[in-house]
């Protein structure tokens, strides 16, 4: 039994083990928290979604589908290891499940066969989608099991729980097979090692930041959305629209290196987001706003 951590505590966690985490728009505060409790939490859930493509999945999962409302999840665990956090709090992704199981993992004893479906896992899991089609073929990179197995080790540690509050969603509700490709005996195994050797004193090395040239921005900024000569362009336009399409505000499809107008509006979003309004809000990058944009999604701004 434990209360989870803030938001930006679990983000850490996760990267003090050495992943990589991109947080997904208004991920903190994006959850279902008005339906019902979150927490306190015993265990740390896994899943497959049964999709394919990064950017897809991401997408379904923070946004839900139309029986089901986000976040699906907490985290999507991309087949490049990389962890999107999309909801933080009450997400739709165990569902009901067997009281049996749930005692089990209290008490951190092996699960029994789950064969009832009565209590709520929403409240109780930490959930992880990931990205498998989960046909049994579909591989799993080394990259993302590195990743499952340190994300929920860095959760286990931080509760001081063991590798047996580590579950699939097939051992908590009757008929569901996520995780497939994979037994959680193993997976527990390597999360057991892992805990085994110690708190990490090293993570994996970080990506290089890329920099974005505010002037070279602003100046494809201004001479795309209604040039009538040859747009201005610049390659760091292209890290921004990243940025803005991880902020959930710029679709992906529009993410092409051209500041056009659709970008100019997904930059105003942003914009209105910090508190800016009227022409402050007009979707022309300021310098304030760049660099939170940056700090928040992995660039740095120079002028």
């Amino acid at each position: 039994m434990a209360t989870p951590p803030s938001a930006s505590t679990f983000a850490q966690l996760l990267r003090a083990e050495g992943v990589t985490v991109v947080e997904v728009g208004d991920w903190e505060t994006h959850n279902r928290n008005a339906k019902g409790p979150w927490g306190p939490v015993h265990g740390v859930m896994i899943h497959h979604t049964v999709t394919k493509g990064t950017a897809a999945t991401v997408k379904i999962c923070r946004d839900g589908r139309s029986d089901l409302p986000g976040p699906l999840c907490h985290g999507v665990i991309a087949k490049d290891g990389t962890v999107h956090l999309v909801g933080y709090g009450r997400a739709n992704h165990a569902g009901l499940g067997d009281p049996d199981v749930l005692a089990a993992v209290i008490a951190e004893h092996k699960t029994p066969a789950d064969n009832e479906a009565t209590v709520d896992g929403n409240r109780h899991f930490y959930g992880f989608e990931c990205e498998n089609l989960g046909d049994g073929k579909d591989p799993w990179p080394a990259k993302q099991i590195e990743a499952i197995i340190r994300v929920s080790a860095a959760l286990v540690r931080h509760h001081g729980w063991g590798a047996l509050s580590v579950i699939g969603h097939l051992e908590w509700q009757p008929g569901k097979v996520d995780p497939r490709g994979f037994t959680m005996d193993w997976l527990r195994g390597k999360v057991a090692e892992r805990l085994a050797a110690g708190k990490p004193t090293t993570t994996l090395p970080a990506p290089a930041k890329p920099t974005v040239d505010l002037s070279k921005v602003v100046a494809a900024a201004r001479s795309n959305p209604k040039a009538s000569g040859t747009p201005v362009t610049y390659a760091g336009v292209r890290t921004v629209e990243a940025a803005l399409v991880n902020a959930g505000y710029l679709a992906k499809a529009y993410s092409d290196g051209h500041y056009g107008t659709v970008t100019v509006q997904a930059y105003a979003k942003w914009q209105r987001h910090l508190g800016y309004s009227g022409t402050a809000a007009d979707g022309i990058p300021g310098m304030t706003s760049l660099k939170k944009l940056g700090e928040k999604y992995g660039f740095t701004v120079t002028t």
